[in-house]
C-alpha cells in the first residue's frame, strides 16, 4: 500500500491550496479516507475524514474553509483549503482506514499513512 501525498508549498495568509493524495495498492473505495496535521513542535491532530459513501466531517477550527473530497476513479483524495491562515503551517497526512464512523477522527484506527506534504502559510 501506499499513499502519495503532493501539493504543499508556500503560502500566504487568505491564499488557496489544494493538497492531493494518491493511494496504490489498496481497494480504495472501501476505506475511509483523513487528513491529519503536525504543526512544528506540536502532536499530531486531525483535519478532516471522508466516509467510503462521501460523508465528511472536520475539526472545528477548518470548518468552512477546508473540503475533504475523493475521486474513486482516481484512486485520489482531496483537501481544498482556503482562507489559510499561519496557524494552519503545517506538515498535513493522508490516511486510509476502516475507523466506525464516529471515529474517524482516531489517528490509531488508521492503518496507511502518507509521506506528508508540507504547508507554510505566512503572515
Amino acid at each position: 500500500v501506499q499513499l502519495q501525498a503532493s501539493g504543499g508549498g508556500l503560502v500566504q495568509a487568505g491564499d488557496s491550496l489544494r493538497v492531493s493524495c494518491a493511494a496504490a495498492g489498496l481497494t480504495f473505495r472501501s476505506f475511509v479516507m483523513a487528513w491529519f496535521r503536525q504543526a512544528p513542535g506540536k502532536e499530531r491532530e486531525f483535519v478532516a475524514s471522508i466516509s467510503r459513501g462521501s460523508h465528511t466531517y472536520y475539526t472545528d477550527s477548518v470548518k468552512g474553509r477546508f473540503t475533504i473530497s475523493r475521486d474513486n476513479g482516481k484512486n485520489t483524495v482531496y483537501l481544498q483549503m482556503n482562507s489559510l491562515k499561519p496557524e494552519d503551517t503545517a506538515v498535513y497526512y493522508c490516511a486510509a482506514g476502516t475507523p466506525a464512523w464516529g471515529s474517524s477522527d482516531l489517528e490509531r484506527l488508521y492503518a496507511y499513512w502518507g509521506q506528508g506534504t508540507l504547508v507554510t502559510v505566512s503572515s
